[in-house]
This record gives C-alpha cells, sequence and structure tokens, in this order.
C-alpha cells in the first residue's frame, strides 16, 4: 500500500480506501481477539478485483502518472534486489562524472554483466545529484566506455532506462550533448556483445535512446517511451500545457502500443494496483525477463546476433504507402510489421 505521506492519485482512490478499510478490521480483530477472517477475506478479493478493473481502464496518461509515481522503484532499487556484487566505475575519460548515469559490473543469477542505468533517487538530496535523471553528455559517454569494455571481453550488457530526458541546458549543449547520444545509438548498433534494454519508469526521447538500442527491449506494463513529454507535446502544438492529456493519447507511448508497433519485443507485467504497490515483486519479475532474455540471445554466433540487431533497428518507423508496407525504404510483409 502506498506511504501516507503520498499524495493519491484520483484513480487509486477507491482501491485505497478498501485497503485502509481491510487495515482497520485486521487490527479491530486483533485487538478484540474475534475472528473476522471470512469478511477480511472477502474484502481482499474485492480489493483484487477492483484494482484489475482501474488496470483495466488505466488511460495512457494515467500510466504516465504510475511511471512518475514517487513510490515506484527506481534504478537503485533494481541494482538492490535484481543484481549480485555491484562494481561501480567511473568517468567518461573526457570531461568528468556523471552522476545520473550508473555504470559497473554485476552479477545476474550468477552471470556477469554490464549494468548501465539512469539514476533519479529516492530523496530530494539524491534527486538533485542525479539531476533528477536527466543525463549530460559526459554521462553518455561514459555508458559508452563501458559498453566497449565489456564488448572487448563479451560481456552482456543490461541498461535501464528511467529518465525524463537528457540534460537540456547549456552547458550539456556546450560539451556535445546531441553528439553523445547520436554516438551512443550508432555505436550501440554494432556492439560486439548481447544487449537486454528495459524500460522501468520513463523513456523521454534522446535520452533514453542513448542507452536503448538492443537485441531486446522490455518495458514495464506502466511504463511509457516517447519521442517527446505530453506537456511538452501539448505545448507545441497547443501552445499550452494544459493539453498533456490528450497528448499523451496521440503519442501512443504506452508499453502496450509500442509493442503493437514492434518497437519493444515484451511487456513485463507489474503486480496489481502497479510497481509501487509492491516494489520487491516488481524487481523479481523484471530480472526473470531480463535473464530469460539473455538465455535466448547470449549463445548466438555473433554475425547472427549484429544482423539481427541491424534489422530490428531497421525495421522501427513502418508506414503505408499505396497500399503497401514500407520501412527502411522497402516493401515488408504484412506478417513482419505493425502499422
Amino acid at each position: 500500500m502506498a506511504d501516507s505521506l503520498t499524495p493519491e492519485l484520483a484513480f487509486e482512490g477507491p482501491v485505497l480506501e478498501l485497503q485502509r478499510k481491510i487495515e482497520e478490521l485486521q487490527s479491530f480483530a486483533e485487538s478484540t481477539e474475534i475472528d473476522l477472517s471470512g469478511q477480511i477475506d472477502q474484502l481482499r478479493q474485492r480489493c483484487a478485483e477492483l484494482q484489475r478493473e482501474v488496470v483495466d481502464r488505466l488511460t495512457p496518461w494515467e500510466r504516465i502518472q504510475l511511471a512518475r509515481h514517487q513510490n515506484r522503484p527506481v534504478f537503485s532499487d533494481y541494482l538492490q534486489q535484481v543484481f549480485d556484487e555491484p562494481l561501480e566505475l567511473h568517468g567518461d575519460y573526457t570531461s568528468g562524472e556523471d552522476a545520473a548515469i550508473f555504470t559497473g559490473f554485476a552479477k545476474l543469477n550468477g552471470r556477469s554483466v554490464m549494468v548501465i542505468g539512469q539514476r533519479k533517487g529516492k530523496n530530494t538530496k539524491d534527486r538533485i545529484t542525479y539531476n533528477f535523471g536527466s543525463p549530460h553528455p559526459e554521462g553518455y559517454r561514459k555508458a559508452l566506455h563501458k559498453m566497449r569494455l565489456a564488448e572487448k571481453f563479451r560481456i552482456p550488457i543490461v541498461t535501464m532506462i528511467d529518465t525524463p530526458g537528457a540534460y537540456p541546458g547549456l552547458e550539456a549543449e556546450e560539451r556535445g550533448q546531441a553528439h553523445a547520444i547520436a554516438r551512443n545509438i550508432l555505436e550501440m548498433a554494432r556492439l560486439k556483445t548481447p544487449v537486454v534494454c528495459a524500460v522501468i519508469g520513463e523513456g523521454g526521447s534522446g535520452g533514453a535512446l542513448g542507452i536503448g538500442v538492443g537485441d531486446r527491449v522490455l518495458m514495464l506494463e506502466n511504463s511509457y517511451y516517447s519521442v517527446i513529454s505530453p506537456e511538452g507535446c501539448s505545448s507545441i502544438l497547443w501552445k499550452s500545457g494544459d493539453y498533456a492529456t490528450k497528448a499523451a493519447t496521440i503519442l501512443k507511448l504506452t508499453a502496450k502500443d509500442l509493442l503493437g508497433f514492434k518497437i519493444v519485443d515484451e511487456v513485463v507485467e507489474e503486480p496489481l494496483g502497479g510497481a509501487h504497490q509492491a516494489p520487491a515483486e516488481a524487481c523479481g519479475r523484471l530480472a526473470e525477463a531480463i535473464s530469460r532474455h539473455l538465455d535466448e540471445i547470449v549463445d548466438l554466433p555473433l554475425e547472427e546476433l549484429l544482423e539481427r540487431r541491424y534489422q530490428k533497428v531497421r525495421r522501427i518507423g513502418v508506414y503505408r504507402e499505396r497500399g503497401q508496407l514500407i520501412a527502411a525504404g522497402e516493401v515488408v510483409p504484412e506478417d513482419e510489421a505493425s502499422e
């Protein structure tokens, strides 16, 4: 259940109210030693049914609110619960260190991996340290340097994406923000080692793409991945941020949308009510999915691995012209692409 100090999202209200009633009934039963297990079980069943109904009715904007929920597990939670023996590596060998991106070796179910993750922080101090999850160019250069280190030893790479976008400040542009992201996209497309990417919260524009090119791309159920934030889109199209809800629907940014477009390979189901309701369970589900996908690609011949990744990237952006599906300037069979 969400912390009592956490603002409730409107659509969560009925569920949280029912959860409070269950807690009150449990407390009353314990204090009076009256057996109310039957009534409590009925309320729990109704609560689960209500949570399913709420999840089924969620709009794209409501899923964005869940992706930004302050109790949602962030990269530090996944690093602690999914990986063993993490060893952080620092610096981009050019201009410095960016705390917004973690890079380092770790173990995943006994397998050595290079972990790269965008950090937001869980309190005000950490959020300021990590620039609220918006990396500078040195963060992307650091990530690429560590990816090349992993490539040298054919160690699989796991990236975790959670950013509202790369930092757009003047100093970041002066140090080559756009070039750093573009270089990462190019180099990740041809890294000679398996790469699995996972969107765990926000996947904002180039800031996400800078560590988001891989053999497999996963998304948590209530995360989003978009060329621009709904607020930014609203400001551009309608000269006001008041139409963010409408923009969220138009952008087709939910995990379900992107799975249909074959931009992502799997939607990882979250615990009932969202990852913030059961962080440990959410971490376990993502760990299982990442391990499964690594098992499927880690032993592929290098040429086949790279060709599959190349074709995957080339297929992104399918459109219809004169009754035919076109991708990368070529006609695509109907069963290989989604409109």
